[in-house]
């Protein structure tokens, strides 16, 4: 598989803060169906990388491309999010005043005020695509529920939900599992491997039993750079990892 093969590709990307580089030529790629974690301390880079890639944070060097031939250092982030590439953020942002179908609904064009939303007639296909997410996201039984009642993990859920309306084709996905039950947390583990292959994701994730359970390749940042990367169980022995975040 060559570069512009690569779902996602980033060379050499310097970011820097009144003289800080939260970013320091780092370089990394994505392929096709990917489910990837990066891991790492805080400060080590990755809210800034991702603040790259979608767009909200401009490089000082470096290139990132997109599939085959898009120069997302270019795009606006509203050109980025119609690239194909959704974000998470570690917070869920659902509107709790609506129901869960309303709120799959409400993400189907991207943002736009709730009466309009009710004057518009779903077609067919998207009803469709709806039922189809709300089964990925296992909310089918709850599609008349307020947001406001949804358990953490369940808005959690509903977010990724929201996110899949607009069929990405990369998901960058923040701290998922931060506050979730045991329950939860295996729930989540299942609906993100079973997104891999149809989409690439990206997880940056605190939790290593949790990105044991789900990744097949771990990017370990520090200091906005690469430090190591492989399964969990070679870099979980790496020396500069152990050093510099495992702490063990």
């Amino acid at each position: 598989m060559t570069v512009r093969d690569k779902r996602l590709y980033l060379e050499d990307l310097t970011v820097s803060f009144d003289g800080f580089k939260a970013l320091n030529k780092l370089s990394l790629y994505v392929d096709p169906g990917e489910l990837l974690c990066i891991i790492g301390p805080n400060g080590a880079g990755k809210t800034t990388m991702m603040d790259v890639i979608t767009g909200k944070t401009r490089p000082d060097s470096g290139t990132a491309w997109f599939g085959r031939g898009i120069d997302l250092l270019t795009l606006t982030e509203p050109e980025i999010v119609s690239a194909g590439i959704g974000r998470k953020f570690q917070k869920p942002s659902v509107f709790e005043q609506l129901t869960v179908l309303e709120n799959l609904e409400l993400a189907l064009s991207g943002p736009r005020s709730f009466p309009k939303m009710l004057r518009a007639r779903i077609t067919p296909a998207q009803q469709e695509r709806i039922d189809q997410v709300l089964e990925i996201i296992g909310l089918s039984p709850l599609r008349a529920s307020l947001g406001s009642i949804l358990a953490h993990g369940q808005k959690q859920w509903l977010e990724i939900g929201m996110l899949l309306m607009l069929n990405p084709e990369l998901l960058l996905v923040d701290e998922p599992v931060a506050g979730m039950t045991p329950h939860e947390i295996e729930r989540t583990a299942e609906l993100l491997r079973s997104l891999a292959g149809t989409h690439s994701v990206v997880v940056v994730e605190h939790d290593m039993s949790f990105v044991r359970s789900i990744a097949r390749r771990v990017i370990v940042l520090h200091e906005g750079q690469v430090i190591a990367e492989g399964d969990m169980d070679k870099v979980q022995k790496d020396a500069r990892v152990i050093e510099v975040y495992l702490g063990v």
